[in-house]
């Protein structure tokens, strides 16, 4: 099975530039002004322009709201240095709402994106989730 990442957004040329420069990502197809494609991880992630105040689906009770929000869905970034990477993303416009913290399995970032996306950078440490598995 593959699977896709799609991010709403409501400035898109905005998230290209944040998405490219805080992760180091680069465009591959752009959709007219509806989508971008991002390419340079294992996944691709496409940039879907959605307008604040827009409903996300039939019947709710409220448009997207592009302020911090809490999705039980989000990204991880692993990455093999946490702290270039939260520098690198700091200065692209992201926000750290809670420092590193160093687990067994490795160091943990919470961040948020220009977007009101929380996302984590991970830097796994010894043998990673291994560290914990039973």
């Amino acid at each position: 099975m593959q699977f896709t990442v799609n991010v709403d957004v409501d400035v898109l040329d905005r998230a290209v530039d944040f998405y490219c420069a805080a992760f180091g990502l680069s465009v591959g197809r752009r959709f007219a002004a509806y989508a971008v494609e991002l390419v340079g991880g294992s996944t691709p992630i496409y940039l879907l322009a959605k307008e604040a105040g827009t409903t996300p689906y039939a019947n709710a009770s409220a448009g997207r709201s592009y302020g911090r929000h809490w999705t039980p869905v989000h990204l991880d970034f692993i990455v093999d240095a946490i702290e270039p990477a939260i520098e690198r993303a700091v200065a692209a416009g992201a926000r750290v709402e809670k420092p590193v913290a160093v687990y067994r399995w490795g160091k943990l970032a919470l961040m948020a994106d220009p977007f009101g996306h929380g996302f984590c950078f991970i830097e796994f440490l010894g043998r990673g989730y291994d560290e914990i598995a039973e």
